[in-house]
């Protein structure tokens, strides 16, 4: 299978799992430190998903990569609730063209 055709999915899904997991103040933020934390895990193993993807695994692939969308949508609701902080609003940011590129797949 052709992998490049998914190389804009798992760019976004690696800037996002990046940019999420930067939150300190653990005790004010706790939703936002949990969803930050399963956000970026999801990013984690859809990149490693598509990266492996053949004829074979595909369905589950792309199920797995839409519901990689949901947990990114819903992290940048989350962090944009922070937007005082400038690690928020780039978190929002990565998570939300991560969802974009996860719902193209």
């Amino acid at each position: 299978m052709n992998h490049k055709k998914y190389k804009e999915c798992v760019d976004a899904c690696n800037d996002c799992a990046t940019a999420c997991g930067h939150e300190k103040d653990a005790q004010m933020q706790a939703k936002c430190v949990e969803l930050d934390r399963y956000c970026a895990d999801m990013c984690r193993m859809a990149t490693a998903f598509l990266a492996r993807a053949d004829s074979h695994t595909l369905e589950f692939v792309k199920k797995f990569v839409a519901l990689c969308a949901e947990a990114c949508t819903a992290c940048a609701v989350e962090c944009e609730k922070h937007t005082h902080l400038d690690h928020c609003k780039e978190c929002a940011t990565a998570c939300r063209q991560c969802a974009a590129e996860c719902e193209k797949v």
